[in-house]
């Protein structure tokens, strides 16, 4: 081993100087970026989902997970309003189930 190489090895494990804080500050914006991401697709998932299942309990999940999402600035905008327009669209579907048929239920039959 040269000096050299020992050198190059010791300058890519140093640390980083002490008031040198871009690197541990570069982590938790991309851990947020995507737990937005991933809150957006599952308000997204659980919006379609709850049109046909459970839309008293799957809307309004969709809904709070949609603002969320937006709140902190998701790069999946479009995936967290389509999924608040559908966790409103459950709501919508559960008020004419409530109006039409008098319960929480859906009703294929006579």
């Amino acid at each position: 081993m040269t000096l050299t190489t020992f050198a190059r090895r010791s300058e890519a494990t140093a640390r980083p100087p002490v008031g040198d804080t871009s690197a541990p500050a570069a982590a938790p914006v991309k851990r947020r970026a995507r737990d937005a991401d991933g809150l957006a697709v599952a308000s997204f998932v659980l919006g379609l989902v709850g049109l046909l299942v459970m839309n008293l309990l799957l809307g309004p999940a969709a809904i709070v997970m949609a603002i969320v999402a937006l709140a902190r600035s998701t790069t999946r905008r479009g995936r967290a309003l389509l999924g608040l327009a559908l966790g409103v669209a459950d709501l919508v579907i559960l008020a004419f189930l409530v109006t039409g048929n008098g319960v929480v239920a859906w009703n294929f039959g006579s």
